[in-house]
């Protein structure tokens, strides 16, 4: 009976993960545009300015950590939920 338990309770956790892959998925589909956009941003403020942002170099730097953070827990290298369920990772982390 203890197996029939588990087992029912692991293909629940696997749909639950399933839900949250097709959430961080999306994320990760819109994290893609946002990085086009800061890029072509930042590539006007040098061509215009002379030297990068240092406030879109950060967040340059926080967004890829973000999306590996993505493709770790899509790729089932993590079981950490990526930001908005634990905290945006920083240029330090």
């Amino acid at each position: 009976m203890n197996r029939i338990t588990e087992s029912s309770g692991h293909k629940r956790n696997i749909w639950m993960r399933g839900l949250f892959m097709l959430l961080m998925g999306l994320a990760f589909q819109v994290c893609g545009t946002v990085l086009c956009i800061v890029t072509v941003i930042q590539f006007a403020v040098v061509v215009l300015g002379g030297e990068p942002n240092v406030r879109l170099l950060s967040f340059g730097r926080n967004l890829g950590t973000y999306l590996r953070q993505i493709v770790a827990y899509l790729t089932f290298a993590a079981e950490e939920l990526p930001f908005p369920f634990s905290e945006w990772p920083t240029s330090g982390e």
